[in-house]
């Protein structure tokens, strides 16, 4: 009986250390947006590496209602992102260093190489569902935060 408990116990916490990663294996955390409407919590997936962030949100069919992927770049540059192999569209919110949002391209239609950008350097990009970003009231300015992303 003991050790069906310890079994069980164990089966517990590693399903809840396993929740720390999203069906992709990427790492998890949120980023808080502070807008005019008050505050906007977006799960995210963590590309932080050249494959991730080469991937981004490719085949997905849909994505949960305030989740999305997060972007971390190792350095502020002027980023250009596209839709190929991308079957939904997409708001793409562009971090620079400090956390504030530079610019949105909003609607990313789906399944296109067309360079998308803002034409202003930044560190991170946060994709969500298209037209999420403007019914939350995120735009220049817009003040961000990170909530267990480690970088």
């Amino acid at each position: 009986m003991r050790h069906l408990l310890a079994a069980l116990i164990c089966f517990g916490a590693c399903n809840g250390a396993a929740s720390e990663k999203s069906v992709s294996g990427l790492p998890q955390g949120t980023v808080r947006f502070d807008t005019t409407r008050g505050p906007w919590m977006v799960k995210v997936e963590i590309a932080a590496d050249d494959a991730s962030r080469e991937r981004g949100l490719m085949f997905r069919h849909e994505l949960a209602p305030d989740s999305g992927m997060l972007f971390v770049f190792p350095d502020t540059d002027y980023r250009s992102f596209w839709m190929h192999n991308t079957l939904i569209p997409l708001d793409m919110i562009f971090l620079d260093e400090t956390r504030a949002v530079v610019g949105v391209v909003a609607n990313a239609a789906p399944q296109t190489d067309t360079p998308r950008s803002v034409g202003v350097p930044s560190r991170y990009v946060v994709e969500v569902a298209g037209g999420l970003a403007g019914a939350h009231g995120v735009g220049p300015g817009t003040r961000a935060a990170f909530i267990g992303v480690s970088e």
